[in-house]
Formats: structure tokens, sequence, C-alpha cells
């Protein structure tokens, strides 16, 4: 495990070398707009702004073919907290984005109530429609037809009954099957 992490933080250095030779713009720390008519013509150039876990955060230049690697590269390399698990360097930048370069457990963090124990998940003979929403794929109008479901029928004898709420197949049973239980 160990040799794959230094040899992962070996090919980033690499890639952000090749990036930072190729001759990346310096952070640009303003951009004037007098004179805009509310258009905007296409320059050849890309703009992004690089932060989080960055050497240097800020607005940068970049050739229209820049990749994520190249954005990461123009930021001065990321810093030692950097989580690139959770990025994807290879990535095609577009004009206008933010990129932002999280810190290891920043991506992984969710509020707690947005999140169900796994062991337990969510009870869908108790749930209220708040608590049904926070399952992939079940909106207002899902979330109240399973509660219409469970009042009609008596409640769930077992989660594959979520097959018979309209709108619920097996490929939304399948997102949710691990969240809740009876």
């Amino acid at each position: 495990m160990g040799a794959a992490v230094v040899l992962a933080l070996v090919v980033l250095s690499a890639a952000v070398g090749v990036g930072i030779m190729r001759g990346q713009a310096a952070p640009v720390e303003s951009v004037s707009v007098a004179g805009v008519e509310g258009t905007v013509e296409p320059s050849g150039e890309l703009y992004v702004h690089v932060l989080g876990a960055v050497a240097q955060p800020g607005l940068y230049i970049l050739d229209p073919d820049a990749r994520l690697v190249d954005a990461v590269a123009a930021a001065g390399g990321t810093t030692e907290v950097a989580d690139l698990a959770a990025i994807n360097l290879a990535r095609v930048v577009e004009d206008g984005e933010q990129i932002v370069v999280p810190a290891v457990g920043a991506a992984q963090a969710a509020p707690p109530s947005a999140v169900a124990p796994a062991e337990e998940g969510i009870d869908l003979n108790a749930a209220d429609q708040a608590a049904l929403e926070t399952l992939p794929g079940i909106g207002p109008a899902l979330a109240g037809r399973i509660i219409a479901w469970r009042d009609e029928n008596g409640g769930f004898r077992s989660v594959d009954d979520l097959l018979a709420v309209p709108g619920i197949g097996e490929k939304l049973l399948a997102g949710v099957r691990d969240g809740v239980r009876v």
C-alpha cells in the first residue's frame, strides 16, 4: 500500500512538473471588464480559478486544450494535504471554471443528517418525508408515493416491496437498498 502511494506521488509530481515546464501563465491579480457590452469574444484562452490544497491559489489563464493537471501546475502544484484521489487530473478544464483541490478527508465529509448509518438505514415503515428524501434518487414526489403506499398497504414487509411503489424500478431499488430497512 505504501509503495502504491509513493508511486502515485511520483507520477503526480512528474505530471505537475511537465505542466510547469510547459510554461503556464502566472496568476491574474485583476481582470478589467471596462468596455464590455454583454458579449464575450472567444480569446483562445481559458480562465480558471484554482483554490484549495494548492501552493498558490488564484486565477490562471491556460491554453484552450488544458487539463486539470495543467491548472494545478499553474497554481504551483498541490500541498501535502491534497486528496488526489478525489479529483481527475486528466479531465479537460472549461473556461470560467472554479477548481477546488480538496484536502484529505474533505471530499468524504457530509452533514450527519444527510447520511443514514450503514448498519441501521432508514426504516421504511417509520420514516417521514424528509428522511426519505435523503435517499439517492428519492425526491419529494417519490417520497410522498412511498408514504402513500405504506399507508394504503399497512406498511412494508421487505425492502423489495418498494418495487410496488409507482416510479420505483430495479435500478432505483438497487441504489437505495443499502440505505433502507424494514
